[in-house]
């Protein structure tokens, strides 16, 4: 009986830090990214018109992260006309694979904004431990919800997030 209980307690953990979170209200961090060309940009200028913003961690060596940027992009323009959105992917890759970020984003397709966290520092400025890690911004910069790993299906729980943000 102990070890079920056990048992139930550790399941309960591990899919309630792997489903979406509402998370405290709090102000997006400052951090200088790189694009893919190298120019610095701090991630204090992300803005959108008072519209929300998607910003997605990822990475070129991981496939769960590409996996839902293909499918948050099927959808993306759909997205975009009805609340506006714009999606920042950050790419996690460090000085070794950083060269590999834009080509892969061009070979997906994706038309994102792109930028490179080399050094981390706007990965642990977020408090992302591993990738994917999406969250969505709201339309006054601050960061109302958070998802961590992906699943086939997760991107339509983003979408309902999304415009239930919208509407508020």
């Amino acid at each position: 009986m102990k070890k079920i209980i056990i048992g139930l307690f550790a399941l309960s953990i591990f899919t309630n830090t792997a489903k979406a979170q509402n998370t405290e209200v709090r102000a997006l961090p400052s951090a200088d990214l790189k694009t893919v060309e190298g120019k610095t940009v701090n991630s204090s200028k992300f803005t959108n018109d008072g519209k929300p913003i998607i910003i997605s961690f990822w990475a070129t060596w991981c496939k769960p992260c590409k996996k839902e940027l293909d499918a948050i992009s099927e959808n993306f323009e759909e997205w975009q006309k009805e609340t506006g959105v714009k999606l920042i992917a950050i790419s996690i890759d460090d000085s070794r694979s950083s060269g590999k970020v834009g080509t892969d984003a061009k070979s997906h397709g994706w038309d994102y904004e792109i930028y490179i966290d080399q050094n981390q520092d706007f990965k642990r400025a977020m408090n992302v431990n591993n990738v994917p890690h999406t969250f969505i911004i709201n339309g006054k910069g601050e960061i109302v919800w958070q998802h961590n790993s992906y699943a086939e299906g997760d991107e339509d729980h983003l979408y309902e997030a999304l415009k239930k943000i919208t509407k508020e």
